[in-house]
């Protein structure tokens, strides 16, 4: 897996820069995304993003910039902190400023970034967003087993609250998700993963 996302992240970052500040970029996201207190938002999860977005390859405007938000998307995740996002989108923009690569499009993938703390769509004038989005959240529409392992990785990175407040927490998540309209904002997603991440959330809330 390691290998496959190095593969990737050079095959992106050479484009804009050269191998040797492609390799320090890569080094600092291995870092980051290998923290221990990193049980979920790891190299996994880019691992299944963007192999998902090789799959399912929609109809992207700017797939690059939406491939470096998210590399960079849970760069910094601290579950007792609040700004993580703004936080990621941050750190993206100053390492984004080394590499051969507009500011505009910067400011796409912050937007993009920022996007995920309460996944509402940002950026309207085309479909990235909602892609990014649905990338994040596919794993909510796995099979139970797949699914129990990622709320027991969610459950570790927030090892430092007692069940009561974790539950509580954990429950208006849940219900937040439940109560809109739909999950997913793609035609896709909401086509083939909609009904399945249902089931999996009202499950776990019926659990909690």
């Amino acid at each position: 897996m390691i290998d496959w996302l190095k593969t990737e992240w050079h095959n992106l970052a050479i484009h804009y820069c050269d191998q040797n500040l492609s390799n320090i970029l890569w080094k600092e996201i291995e870092t980051q995304y290998t923290l221990k207190n990193k049980h979920y938002h790891n190299l996994s999860h880019l691992f299944e993003m963007l192999k998902n977005l090789k799959l399912s390859k929609p109809k992207t405007k700017d797939l690059d910039s939406l491939k470096f938000a998210i590399w960079y998307h849970d760069i910094i995740y601290k579950p007792t902190r609040n700004d993580n996002e703004e936080k990621s989108a941050l750190f993206a923009k100053k390492r984004l400023k080394k590499i051969n690569i507009e500011q505009k499009r910067i400011k796409t993938v912050q937007e993009l970034i920022l996007s995920t703390k309460k996944h509402n769509i940002i950026l309207t004038q085309n479909q990235d967003n909602a892609i990014i989005l649905d990338l994040d959240l596919q794993i909510l529409s796995s099979d139970w087993d797949t699914y129990s392992k990622y709320v027991s990785n969610i459950r570790k990175e927030y090892k430092i609250y007692p069940d009561f407040m974790y539950n509580s927490g954990r429950k208006k998540a849940l219900t937040h998700f439940l109560k809109k309209d739909t999950i997913y904002f793609t035609k896709n997603y909401i086509d083939q993963h909609e009904n399945q991440a249902r089931q999996n959330l009202k499950q776990e809330l019926d659990l909690l």
